[in-house]
């Protein structure tokens, strides 16, 4: 089955002033695109076609050979979260109780969580995400960087919350300011219900 590209949840305008109309078309509309024109390209003949994109990412993902094929899926999964990952006005500190206490619980309360996300995404080198996690196995939360479209669930992991630092998601509206980039969208875009929707179902488990 072939990889199509989703529909933004809101409007184009939605997310301004924070994410602005421009950088959300050449975004989605462009790099997303992209993103499934060349992963449908390189998954022919493979024998990854019929499974699911999880699945597919995480065995391109263990295979060198399939490195480029990698690239491609691993940007659709997140890009297909990352849309939904914002809303407007969104942010904030008002949690759904349940994730508000594993916040607590295992990274020091939601001011702790903020910053070191924060800093995270600041301090990931080029290309990459930033991200809280959920380790499969032992079901603690976490905050990590990721290089590129690399992701937590080809690490064995469960991706709750992941921003993108890539220089498209911020160039036209922050310029060079990835750190206001990343306060704005901690404080003003997160979309907690969903984020929070993904820590209900608990930790995903891929076969590679």
């Amino acid at each position: 089955m072939a990889f199509t590209l989703p529909e933004l949840p809101y409007a184009y305008d939605s997310l301004a002033p924070y994410m602005s109309a421009e950088t959300l078309e050449y975004h989605h509309d462009k790099h997303h695109q992209a993103y499934v024109d060349k992963g449908n390209e390189l998954i022919a003949g493979t024998g990854l076609e019929g499974l699911s994109l999880e699945e597919a990412m995480v065995k391109a993902y263990k295979d060198p050979a399939k490195a480029g094929l990698f690239n491609q899926l691993g940007q659709h999964y997140n890009h297909i979260h990352f849309w939904n990952w914002m809303k407007r006005d969104g942010g904030g500190k008002a949690l759904p109780g349940a994730l508000d206490k594993k916040i607590t619980e295992d990274l020091g309360g939601f001011d702790a969580f903020r910053a070191d996300f924060i800093k995270k995404g600041i301090g990931q080198f080029g290309s990459g995400w930033a991200w809280l996690a959920q380790d499969s196995a032992s079901g603690k939360l976490e905050i990590i960087g990721t290089p590129n479209g690399e992701n937590p669930l080809v690490n064995g992991k469960t991706p709750l919350l992941g921003c993108d630092v890539w220089e498209h998601s911020y160039y036209i509206d922050y310029r060079n300011a990835r750190p206001k980039y990343l306060e704005a969208w901690v404080d003003h875009l997160v979309n907690w219900d969903y984020v929070a929707e993904l820590f209900e179902k608990g930790p995903l488990k891929i076969a590679a």
